[in-house]
Order: structure tokens, then C-alpha cells, then sequence
């Protein structure tokens, strides 16, 4: 294996240790016992662990833009595309029962580090932001777009969060079933629009 192949096998073994046990708690030599390599051929490739977190930061963006531009090709229904977003809930939902939304989890340890990238690591939050911003426009919600990204953001967060503290399929699959049902309400002239927050079922 080459250079290039080796150094993203660096980046996504650190990708997926940051998840699982924390940026500050996952160490050189995890990273590096995970790929199988010798320290001298590690730091060959990489010679901090931030310039590992940037890597695994813009790793997370490549793959957030094309699974967003996925979801776009799938459908022209923009309430579709929305419930595809709201769907990795239960798409992934055992990984968030154990260790929450990669994306939340790390914007939250960065943060309260006051780590230098925290505001890059924030850029995979803008990126869902501006893209279901989009959708809802193309709901006929244009002046309220980017609040009802906000909506919906903060209520995914908030399920990934309480799925960790309870670890309840249920509690998951009922809370999508109600975000998909307001996604739906949503559309311009589909009768009374749903209220920003709505009280659990």
C-alpha cells in the first residue's frame, strides 16, 4: 500500500477512535496500534494529533457533501430529502446509543477545550444547516428556512442525546416518526403549518 492509502487508513482508524473514545482520550498510540503501525512510520505521516483531527474534520466534510448530494439525486421531494436526514437516527442508531452523533460529540469535547478547530468542526453542523435550509425553501418556507433547519437540528441533537442516556429504540423510532410527520406539515398551503415545537405524542 502506498503512501496516499496509508495515510487514509490513519485518518479513518482516527476517525472512528475520536467517535468511539474522544479526541483527548484516543492517543498517538491507539491510532497507531489500530493501523498496525510503527511509531517511525506514523510520524512519517503525521506529526501532531491535531494535524490528525484536521484531517478527520475534512474527511467528515467530504462525506457529509456526498451524502447530501446523495439525498439530493434520490428524490425532487424536498420533504423527502428532509426525512432522509432525520432517518440516520434510526440508520445508526445503535452507534448513537453507545456513543451519541459523531458530529455533536465532537463539536461539544472541542468546544470545551476551546480547541483551535472547534470552529471547523462546526462547519459539519453549518454544512446540515444550510443544506435542510434549502429543502424547506423548497418547501415553500422561505422566510423561515434556515429557523426550521435550526428546528430540526436542535430536535435531532436532542434525540441522539437523550438515545445515549437511555438507550431506548423505541423512544428513537417514535421521536423519527414525529420529526417526519412535521417535516411533512411544513409545506406552503398544506393546511395549518406545525408549530416550531410541538409536544411530544
Amino acid at each position: 500500500m502506498g503512501a496516499a492509502g496509508t495515510r487514509q487508513r490513519i485518518v479513518e482508524a482516527a476517525d472512528r477512535l475520536f467517535y468511539e473514545q474522544g479526541f483527548e482520550a484516543t492517543s498517538f498510540a491507539d491510532i497507531a496500534a489500530a493501523v498496525r503501525l510503527s511509531r517511525g512510520n506514523f510520524y512519517y505521516h503525521f506529526k501532531t494529533k491535531d494535524e490528525i483531527l484536521d484531517a478527520v474534520i475534512a474527511l467528515r466534510l467530504i462525506n457529509t457533501a456526498r451524502m447530501l448530494e446523495a439525498w439530493e439525486a434520490g428524490t425532487d421531494d424536498p420533504a423527502e430529502r428532509i426525512r432522509s436526514f432525520i432517518h440516520i437516527l434510526v440508520m445508526n442508531r445503535a452507534k448513537i446509543m453507545q456513543h451519541g452523533c459523531p458530529v455533536g460529540t465532537l463539536c461539544n469535547e472541542l468546544s470545551k477545550l476551546d480547541h483551535v478547530a472547534k470552529e471547523d468542526a462546526a462547519k459539519l453542523f453549518a454544512l446540515f444547516r444550510g443544506w435542510l435550509a434549502r429543502q424547506f425553501a423548497a418547501l415553500g418556507r422561505d422566510a423561515d428556512a434556515d429557523a426550521l433547519a435550526m428546528h430540526i437540528l436542535m430536535r435531532s441533537q436532542g434525540v441522539a442525546t437523550l438515545a445515549t442516556a437511555f438507550r431506548d429504540d423505541a423512544f428513537i423510532q417514535r421521536e423519527v416518526e414525529d420529526m417526519c410527520a412535521w417535516a411533512e406539515a411544513q409545506r406552503s398551503g398544506a393546511g395549518r403549518r406545525a408549530p416550531l415545537s410541538s409536544p411530544p405524542p
